[in-house]
């Protein structure tokens, strides 16, 4: 049976977001709207309406604060998801994450494939899973295509953490929380992270927790 929620037109739903203004409240674990493949973006807002959610999808990733948000992470299940990425982060971890800055970027009916079979795991953590961090391998390098929210096509190839941020917001898309993927024997607090594991690997955690990295 379906929510009365779900039997809400998008763009409706979409209305009914907005009208508050400000950040969005963002969908924790254990909502359904994070556990269902989204529908493709064909046209459901005008753009008018798409060019005010997207505003509204960066407006929230600024304060949660993150680097990717995907829209039913705000409760809509369209594939649609922004990413930005300042990089504030030491020349080490830069160097060793592959973590370089990336501009402001909207993803419409995103999907990703590997390039190559070298995968990487780092510590990874979700504005949808607040509090809690884990290693999730992801490949190193991977091609996205899709659309901008100009409806350009886009095909272009992610390294390093710029490409793991596209996988972790395509993900969303497809009902995937990071922990799916994730050695759930590594999973930390936030506050055992800046205790234990604020090196720029995982190497020490897996040593430490008893958990593999590939």
């Amino acid at each position: 049976m379906a929510l009365p929620s779900d039997r809400v037109p998008l763009a409706e739903r979409v209305e009914e977001l907005l009208a508050d203004g400000g950040p969005l409240p963002i969908v924790s674990a254990g909502d359904p709207v994070l556990r269902r493949r989204t529908e493709p973006f064909d046209g459901q807002l005008e753009p008018a309406l798409l060019a005010r959610f997207i505003e509204a999808l960066r407006l929230t990733m600024h304060a949660a604060p993150g680097v990717g948000v995907a829209a039913p992470q705000v409760g809509v299940g369209l594939r649609i998801a922004v990413i930005e990425d300042p990089a504030p982060v030491p020349e080490e971890v830069r160097v060793v994450r592959g973590r370089v800055p990336q501009p402001f970027r909207v993803l419409v009916n995103p999907a990703y494939e590997p390039v190559g079979d070298y995968r990487a795991a780092f510590f990874e953590g979700c504005l949808s899973v607040p509090g809690w961090q884990a290693v999730v391998a992801r490949h190193a390098q991977v091609r996205l295509t899709g659309q901008d929210e100009r409806g350009r096509a886009v095909d272009e190839v992610f390294s390093g953490w710029p490409a793991r941020i596209v996988q972790h917001e395509t993900d969303h898309l497809d009902g995937l929380l990071y922990l799916d993927r994730a050695e759930l024997r590594s999973l930390s607090s936030n506050e055992a992270m800046a205790e234990r594991w604020a090196q720029p690997t995982p190497e020490e955690a897996s040593a430490a927790l008893g958990f593999q990295l590939p």
